[in-house]
């Protein structure tokens, strides 16, 4: 019976690499896999899902208005092996019911990988959405950016070109350099949002 998964961490886990490795493992087997990433990421990588090792591979594009339920329905005559998701925040709660379709009425597995929350500590709709419906929860850890602090990063903090805490802005601002990882207590402390 396939099952929709949600791999979570806060940012620098290793989300993408553990989706191209996955990804690989159903390849170098024979697998047919489609991967997906959203517009927003692949306009900046040139429709690739890539990893902080260096690691790539072409993905389909989804946006919003994106029909995952109609897509895999036309594609009904396959033989899918999964259906990899990254930046899986970006998905829209109906959209998180159409691949819970996908999974259940075509019995293709799911893996979606992504962040929790926003920077303001807020969940993301489609995390929100795969938190409620997925069968398995798996987290990726990751350790705090606080100097001398080994604890657990839950929370993503958003600076500035000076490294300076932001607490006010658009949900969502692309790139790596503008983000810092820290356990909930240092984000609280330079944060005041929570």
């Amino acid at each position: 019976m396939a099952k929709v998964h949600f791999y979570y961490s806060t940012m620098n886990a290793g989300k993408s690499t553990s989706l191209l490795q996955s990804n690989h493992n159903y390849e170098i087997r024979g697998h047919k896999t489609y991967l997906f990433t959203p517009r927003v990421d692949a306009e900046i990588n040139d429709g690739k899902i890539h990893s902080r090792i260096g690691l790539s591979k072409s993905a389909e594009i989804f946006d919003e208005d994106f029909d995952f339920k109609k897509y895999f329905l036309r594609k009904s005559k396959e033989n899918i092996a999964c259906i990899l998701l990254d930046e899986a925040q970006f998905l829209t709660e109906i959209q998180v019911r159409q691949l819970c379709f996908v999974c259940d009425e075509l019995n293709v597995p799911v893996m979606c990988y992504g962040i929790r929350t926003d920077f303001k500590g807020n969940l993301f709709s489609g995390s929100a959405g795969l938190l409620s419906l997925a069968d398995n929860l798996i987290e990726l850890k990751t350790i705090c950016e606080h100097e001398n602090c080994s604890r657990k990063a839950t929370m993503i903090a958003r600076v500035d070109q000076s490294g300076n805490i932001i607490t006010a802005g658009q949900q969502v601002e692309i790139g790596s350099d503008n983000y810092k990882v820290y356990c909930r207590r240092h984000y609280r402390e330079l944060t005041g949002l929570i």
